[in-house]
């Protein structure tokens, strides 16, 4: 994990890999088991007071953790010692995980939650045998599915900055954090907000959330804009006479007969092909959500 007051990436520069690593969740997991994580980790789960134990605290937090991932034999040994990183766990076969974490969380305790989301999704991963190649690609990976599955609002709360100092725990950026919250509200009707307690983690979710929104309004679907849909139709009609398909939107003309469309499923980024026929009812294939098409 980043270390705390690092220099700060914004933006959306990973998000291609971000993408990819909620469509290889559903791949890995399924619609079915994805709509199990409908509730995330709330606030008082993880809360950890100063007048606390530290290390039965802890270890009730990482609990909370494995019981949230469905990792009912998996048992979390948590110490602390200096290191450059927020956080390490070692990955063997099992039932016992070694999670390591960085001394100055004895006195930041608000954001031990945060470093144990991250570890023990690393854990869920390992048994699900699910990674990308290269520790970058698979840090994202990592970061990406605590979000999507209920615990990664803690990595972006843990995120604050004022004009002497900063911190941002996790391979994301803020933004790009607050894009995936963002597509599991909109996926679970579940909104994240009122747990931050970081004002710059609010802003960096909004922002995700406006990216996630403007996706699911984007043409060949029906609640597109004006805008798009005028720039569709110009791209359909060059493509119906014979022209190459146009490029740099999320859509893609495929040559036929009949002609088709390509273009990513905003729930699970799985792209899917339709016939260009006007109005129709698409069903992703991945994630089983029905879209509402205009091609």
């Amino acid at each position: 994990m980043a270390a705390p007051g690092s220099d700060i990436e914004h933006g959306f520069p990973h998000l291609d890999t971000v993408r990819a690593a909620i469509t290889a969740l559903y791949h890995r997991l399924s619609r079915d088991t994805v709509d199990t994580f409908g509730v995330s980790v709330l606030p008082g789960d993880v809360a950890f007071a100063d007048q606390d134990d530290l290390y039965l605290g802890v270890q009730r937090v990482a609990r909370v953790m494995v019981q949230h991932l469905r990792l009912p034999d998996a048992r979390m040994i948590v110490s602390f010692r200096e290191m450059r990183h927020a956080g390490n766990v070692e990955l063997a076969a099992g039932p016992e995980y070694f999670i390591e974490l960085n001394s100055r969380f004895k006195t930041h305790r608000r954001d031990i939650g945060a470093a144990l989301a991250h570890e023990v999704t690393h854990v869920y991963l390992h048994r699900l045998d699910l990674s990308f190649p290269g520790t970058r690609d698979n840090e994202i990976l990592t970061d990406t599915t605590a979000a999507y599955l209920g615990t990664g609002w803690l990595l972006l709360d843990a995120y604050r900055q004022d004009s002497v100092s900063s911190q941002k725990l996790g391979y994301l950026t803020p933004e790009e954090f607050g894009y995936v919250l963002a597509m599991r509200a909109l996926l679970f009707d579940e909104d994240p907000s009122p747990w931050f307690t970081s004002p710059q983690a609010y802003e960096a979710y909004t922002k995700g959330l406006e990216l996630a929104r403007r996706e699911q309004a984007r043409p060949p679907l029906t609640a597109a804009g004006w805008t798009g849909r005028r720039r569709y139709a110009k791209d359909r009609r060059a493509a119906q006479s014979g022209h190459p398909s146009p490029t740099g939107g999320d859509y893609a003309f495929e040559a036929g007969p009949p002609l088709s469309v390509s273009f990513p499923c905003p729930t699970c980024r799985q792209r899917i092909r339709v016939p260009v026929r006007g109005r129709l009812r698409a069903r992703c294939g991945l994630c089983r959500t029905v879209l509402e098409c205009d091609t």
